[in-house]
């Protein structure tokens, strides 16, 4: 709303001023006459003090403003710190999510190679895992020496002293489950680590050791399922279904595929004269036999009782009777050793090939079964080819 808007009003504004002046004049003039009244020396005390009120109030309106300004970098630093804080907690999530969902070493590694360097940005870092006596790397990301790592994995964990004045290259943060070390996670110790780092470092090395842990059981109770505890070897549950996955990949990639089945000769007399204890010696020592006759390639299975299987995948007929040949001599070769007494071995071999596009593992299995049992009718401790191959070839 506008109070001034015609000529007339501004005249009546003016009036209004004017009589208003009028009215204050007396007041005005003793107000004036009081101030000439004042001695002169009141006048120059009331003027410093003036003067030091002014000082201190500009003064503390300058430490105010200081103040403010200090605030305001330090809210700025917090606020810096608390955003990166929140980023490395991010990631710290991120690392531990990806590891829940894992339950094999090599899905880890994997992992560890993808998430540990945002854990410790443009540092190197290494992870060595203790395995027996010894350490295997994990994860190696930037440059150091695999000497320098494992005297400084041996020192975090207790295993070796510090030689007196050696500059310490690597923080490390010890990979523990229940007190027990199982391995280590190391980084470039320059530039120093501030401790939010440190605390991130060590929780992903809590996080890493609760994985690891947890595929080493996942390992155990994999291999206790689908393996026979005594020799080793796997189940014949696990047999049937890896030589049927085998043949898949065979008729995928036009590669051979043979089977050899043996079985160890007068075992039940073994069991009858020496007792079930070193039957059972006798088939340990089979297992571990075989495990160093064969490939890292090929699979050992025990079907029952003194029965075995191997599978031996890329290999023809021939290949698979010298592997069948040079596990027969193998056996033949050492008895088995048990207590003071010594027990010859000897084991009876079928062996088969399978044919273009087929397609049964029962049926494989019956063919080197059936050459199995040829062996034992022709005397024992010898190797035979099923018919069928034998026509086919």
């Amino acid at each position: 709303m506008r109070i001034v808007g015609r000529t007339d009003d501004l005249v009546l504004l003016g009036g209004l001023i004017v009589a208003l002046l009028v009215i204050a004049s007396p007041v005005i003039g003793d107000f004036v006459e009081f101030i000439q009244q004042v001695d002169e020396g009141e006048g120059r005390r009331l003027l410093q003090a003036l003067i030091i009120i002014t000082i201190a109030f500009v003064y503390h309106q300058s430490r105010k403003r200081q103040e403010i300004r200090l605030e305001a970098v330090t809210a700025a630093a917090e606020a810096k710190q608390a955003t990166e804080r929140a980023a490395e907690m991010e990631r710290l999530v991120a690392f531990g999510q990806a590891l829940a969902r894992l339950l094999e070493e090599e899905s880890i590694q994997q992992a560890a190679s993808a998430h540990l360097p945002l854990l410790a940005p443009g540092r190197s870092v290494w992870v060595l895992v203790r395995s027996g006596s010894h350490w295997k790397p994990l994860t190696i990301i930037g440059e150091s020496s695999p000497e320098e790592r494992e005297r400084a994995a041996r020192r975090a964990v207790g295993e070796i002293d510090a030689p007196p004045g050696e500059d310490a290259n690597h923080i490390c943060f010890p990979l523990s489950v229940a007190n027990r070390p199982i391995g280590v996670l190391g980084v470039a110790a320059q530039p120093p680590l501030a401790d939010q780092h440190v605390r991130t470092l060590a929780a992903g090395a809590a996080l890493l050791a609760v994985s690891l842990k947890n595929a080493e059981l996942f390992r155990e109770v994999h291999d206790n399922s689908v393996r026979d505890p005594l020799t080793g070897c796997f189940n014949r549950r696990y047999a049937l279904e890896a030589l049927d996955a085998e043949l898949r990949r065979s008729r995928r990639s036009q590669l051979p595929l043979s089977v050899v089945m043996f079985d160890i000769d007068h075992f039940k007399q073994t069991n009858d004269r020496h007792g079930h204890v070193a039957g059972d010696a006798v088939l340990a020592t089979v297992g571990t036999r075989m495990k160093a006759v064969l490939r890292g390639s090929d699979l050992r299975c025990r079907l029952g009782g003194e029965e075995f299987l191997i599978i031996l995948p890329d290999t023809p007929l021939p290949g698979a009777l010298r592997v069948a040949e040079s596990s027969r001599r193998e056996l033949a070769a050492r008895p088995v050793q048990w207590n003071e007494v010594q027990i010859p071995v000897t084991a009876s071999f079928g062996v088969t090939a399978i044919t273009p596009g087929e397609t049964d593992a029962l049926a494989i299995v019956a063919r080197a079964d059936s050459a199995l049992y040829r062996a034992k009718e022709e005397g024992r401790n010898c190797v035979r080819v099923s018919e069928e191959t034998k026509a086919i070839a």
